[in-house]
């Protein structure tokens, strides 16, 4: 096993980590929060439904989505139908959709019962499931993986709902000549994950999601290179020894097979990072190693001291803090769907707070320790600022709490519906005229979408042209609903919290 330090090499993979200047504030907040935790549950997972693509189910809550893209794939002879767009434009791209999964994945194996006690668990699945099959049509030919569907460039000049979108739906590939270890290995993580989900109730199903999730783990390994076919939208700048060794954690979870854990502890690099997101995977890993490494796996305690290394990162108390905080205590990384940041810093925290009390440990920052109510206590702040808490008394949470953002920047939200000689009579030039540069309301709420939010200073301006503030992301509201379904839980139910 290498270990290297992204903190320190970060700047070598164009992210700027910001140093906190200034003193850090109370972490102890209260249990019971001002917020419906249950409620913004329950619509971070519609927003998810209102991501869909393909042809849409019966139960399908949000009623302003038609079925769409159903001819995917059709360029490449191959069923692409089906899947999420990841924000707010028309376009399917394999990595932040399989990370989305993955960390979907992971919130319901680590909040079941949370979910099951909210009414969102069968949702939360079939969320999972509308990814999976997906996924698993995208990987049908072996050392093949179908990465991309629409072209980005064509669809950023039409600004038009996806149930009448013209622009061409090409269609990218990775195979053993055109390798995308970071893609393939991702694919392969929210495989494994998602099959642990199944297990109970659909073995059948469950057996075909690790099966291919073992193939893509060795097509990733044996065909290796970075991929760049997504940039500039979705560019691995953090390279793919990342997504491997979350892959294998994965696979080991989900199989108990010992190779894995052999790949992890002999050939995976790691890294001492300070965020986790679609890109950069370590800290994710560095987690769920350290349940292992608690459970007895004593061979797995680097990987502890790492993930150890990641919340002293990151706590603004700790003498070891390298994340930029806002004065009004928001994770900021980077302007662009920043509150994705704050949705796997909430998401992690509130997981690792889970072990910290289960095994009855602490986590030592040089000469501060902080234990597991400290880490809980601040993945519930930066959940809170996103629903209301924070200078300016808004929640970034489409229809949800006090002044909602009502200009998500979104297609399919932004563009009334039409009828059939409207959808002929708009050209793309007109499209941007007539919904884009409007300064009024979406006339389809996007509801539970948690939008890029405010800058570094907490401004924030609610205009749909404002995409850095007003974007959504399936994978900022993935990372949220772990967190969320264990604050809904403890609100319902305080004596279950570990605080």
């Amino acid at each position: 096993m290498g270990i290297i330090d992204l903190r320190v090499l970060s700047s070598s993979i164009a992210v700027a980590w910001l140093v906190l200047l200034g003193g850090g504030f109370d972490l102890l907040i209260g249990v019971n929060g001002e917020f419906d935790y249950g409620d913004a549950l329950t619509k971070s997972i519609i927003f998810l439904e209102a991501q869909r693509s393909g042809k849409l189910p019966a139960n399908h809550r949000p009623s302003w989505r038609g079925d769409s893209a159903l001819q995917d794939g059709k360029l490449a002879n191959v069923d692409l139908v089906g899947g999420y767009y990841d924000a707010g434009d028309n376009v399917k791209y394999g990595l932040p959709m399989a990370f989305t999964v993955t960390t979907l994945s992971w919130g319901a194996i680590s909040y079941q019962s949370e979910l099951k006690s909210t009414g969102e668990l069968e949702n939360v699945r079939a969320a999972i499931r509308w990814g999976t099959d997906y996924l698993l049509k995208a990987s049908s030919k072996h050392n093949r993986l179908y990465v991309q569907v629409g072209d980005p460039e064509k669809d950023h000049q039409c600004w038009m709902r996806p149930e009448n979108m013209k622009t061409p739906r090409s269609v990218l590939q990775i195979d053993q000549s055109n390798p995308g270890t970071e893609i393939a290995a991702e694919t392969s993580a929210a495989m494994a994950a998602s099959s642990i989900v199944f297990r109970r109730f659909d073995q059948p199903y469950a057996h075909q999601l690790l099966n291919k999730a073992k193939l893509l783990f060795e097509f990733a390994k044996a065909h290796k290179g970075t991929y760049d076919g997504e940039c500039p939208f979705y560019c691995s700048y953090s390279g793919y020894h990342d997504e491997l060794m979350w892959a294998a954690t994965w696979l080991y979870i989900a199989s108990r097979k010992a190779t894995y854990l052999n790949y992890i502890e002999e050939e995976s690099i790691s890294a001492k990072v300070a965020e986790f997101s679609w890109d950069l995977k370590y800290a994710g890993a560095q987690i769920l190693l350290s349940k292992l490494y608690w459970e007895g796996h004593k061979s797995l305690e680097a990987y502890k001291h790492q993930a150890d290394s990641f919340i002293c990162s990151v706590l603004p108390d700790s003498p070891y803090h390298q994340v930029f905080i806002s004065a009004g205590g928001l994770v900021h990384l980077r302007d662009g769907a920043n509150t994705q940041y704050a949705t796997s810093t909430a998401f992690l925290f509130s997981i690792y707070s889970d072990l910290l009390a289960k095994h009855n440990q602490q986590v030592t920052c040089g000469n501060k320790r902080f234990d597991s109510a400290q880490v809980m206590a601040f993945a519930k702040q930066q959940m809170d600022y996103l629903l209301g808490k924070n200078p300016r008394d808004r929640s970034y949470m489409v229809g949800f709490g006090q002044n909602p953002p009502k200009q998500a920047h979104h297609r399919g939200a932004s563009v009334p519906k039409l009828s059939a000689t409207n959808i002929d009579a708009v050209n793309c030039p007109m499209s941007f005229v007539n919904w884009y540069n409007k300064n009024t309301p979406n006339p389809n709420e996007l509801t539970g979408a948690i939008v890029g939010g405010p800058d570094r200073y907490d401004n924030f301006q609610d205009l749909r042209s404002e995409s850095a503030m007003t974007e959504p992301t399936t994978y900022t509201n993935s990372l949220a609903i772990g967190a969320l379904a264990k604050l809904a839980a403890t609100q319902t139910h305080p004596h279950t919290s570990s605080q």
